[in-house]
Parts: C-alpha cells; structure tokens; sequence
C-alpha cells in the first residue's frame, strides 16, 4: 500500500497548499481519502484523475470536500469525458463514474454545496456514485478493505482504516482526544493523525489535538509509525516534531505535500 500527501493543511491553506487530501493505491485501486480545498490540482500531479476509483470522505466541513466541485466538473465536462471528440481528443460515449462513499447526511451536504455554488442540485451526484456509509460497516474497494470509528469532532466525523493483506493504514480525520482511535489503530502499520493546535482550546468543545496529544494517541494505539498531519504551515515542524516524540517514545514524521509512505503487504 503507497500512500502519498496531496494536502495536510488545516481549514486554512498553506502558502501553495492544500486542504485534507491523500491518495492511497492498493489492492489494484487508487482511493483518495478527503477532498479539501486545492486537492484535486495536487491530485493531478501524481494521478489521472479519471483513474481513481473512490473517493473516502471522512466528515463534511469544507475543508474536507470542496474540491469534489472542481472533480466533479473535471468528470463530466473535460474534452475526453464527452461522449463526442472536442477539438481533438477521444471522447467517451460512458465514462467512469468513480466511487463516493461519503458520511450520513452526504447527499443532502453535497446538494447544499452545489446550489450555494451555482451549480446544478445534482453536479457531484451526478459525477460520482454516490454510497452513504453506516460507520458501523465495513466495505471493500477492490482489495483495499475499509472501516470507520466515530470520533470526536465539531460535527460527526469517523477515522479510518484501509487495510490490505494486513498492511494497515489509519487516519484519524479531525477528531479531539478520545478513545475511539487508539482501538480503531491498534497495531496499526501507519497512523496518520492531526495535530492542528501548538496548545488545547481553551474553553468550549474541543475538535482538534496537539502534537503532543497526538503523540500520546499514537502510543496508545500501539503504531508502528506516527505521522504528524492538519498542521498549519505557521508552526514550527520542528517543534510539533519533538512534542509529538515526547510522548510517542519514537520517531515521528510530519506530514509534507508530495511525501510518500509505503505500507509493505
């Protein structure tokens, strides 16, 4: 299992970032996992776009899905998707319709963002196989099997795993500390896990770890490999690096656009 950054920034870009986004190939697919802001532009530097085979969305803030609009529009009006040639390339009388497998409420969010943008009431839907997923089920993408485990978060949200072979891959999504992940990443080969705040909120409902929180979780679970990630370009890696190892008891990586981790099956 290959899994590559497209995006790890919070719900603010980095200086030519991009939001949640990350593409993992296995199991003879290529999943990609979130759809935030400047996603699909980085998607397009390592994968035709056309290629993917689903797409996993782990709860619906914007920072997660907006670029299903630009996937969406790229799906059914670039030269090649039409069922008639445009100025030259081949065009398609049934183009693929990638997987959406998307939280409870997906359908009337992803509408919602649609008809605000001007767009057709059906844009994405209609690009998209849209499934709702139970965070209770367990589903298969070709080889790639995938669970889910709600987890803490402003609205509701669910980590998870994609597992091959059993080579583990866990992304703990947007989620304040809890329980949930460290059951869900038990043992896991590679957690993927947010690290947004240098400090706690200080008052309120609580959305979002530390690194050292995050660090913390990851001892917990048991990881094999810790990866920092939802950070903001104004904090210092280094710093986030080291609080996180603190209380991981190991090396951590942080998260970076274009950085690649392999899961041997």
């Amino acid at each position: 299992m290959r899994i590559t950054v497209l995006g790890k920034s919070p719900a603010w870009q980095d200086a030519d970032g991009a939001c949640s986004g990350y593409l993992v190939e296995g199991g003879g697919v290529r999943v990609l996992l979130d759809c935030g802001p400047g996603v699909f532009a980085k998607l397009r530097r390592f994968a035709d776009y056309a290629g993917v085979d689903a797409v996993v969305i782990t709860h619906l803030h914007a920072d997660h899905i907006f670029d299903l609009v630009p996937f969406a529009s790229a799906l059914r009006y670039a030269p090649r998707r039409q069922p008639v040639p445009v100025d030259g390339p081949s065009g398609s009388e049934a183009p693929a319709r990638p997987r959406l497998i998307a939280p409870p409420g997906a359908r009337e969010a992803l509408t919602n963002l649609c008809t605000a943008g001007g767009m057709r009431a059906e844009h994405i839907e209609g690009a998209f196989a849209l499934t709702v997923y139970d965070p209770a089920d367990a589903l298969a993408v070709g080889g790639l099997n995938a669970r889910f485990r709600p987890v803490p978060h402003f609205i509701p949200c669910n980590a998870v795993e994609l597992e091959e072979d059993g080579a583990r891959f866990t992304f703990s999504a947007d989620c304040a500390p809890n329980d949930a992940l460290c059951e869900l990443a038990e043992g896991t080969d590679l957690l993927l896990i947010e690290a947004t705040l240098p400090h706690p909120e200080p008052e309120g409902e609580r959305g979002h770890l530390t690194p050292s929180e995050a660090g913390e979780h990851g001892a917990r679970a048991g990881a094999k490999r810790l990866v920092l990630t939802h950070l903001t370009d104004e904090l210092d890696a280094a710093w986030a690096r080291g609080e996180a190892e603190r209380t991981f008891g190991g090396p951590v990586d942080v998260a970076r656009e274009g950085a690649v981790y392999d899961i041997p099956g």
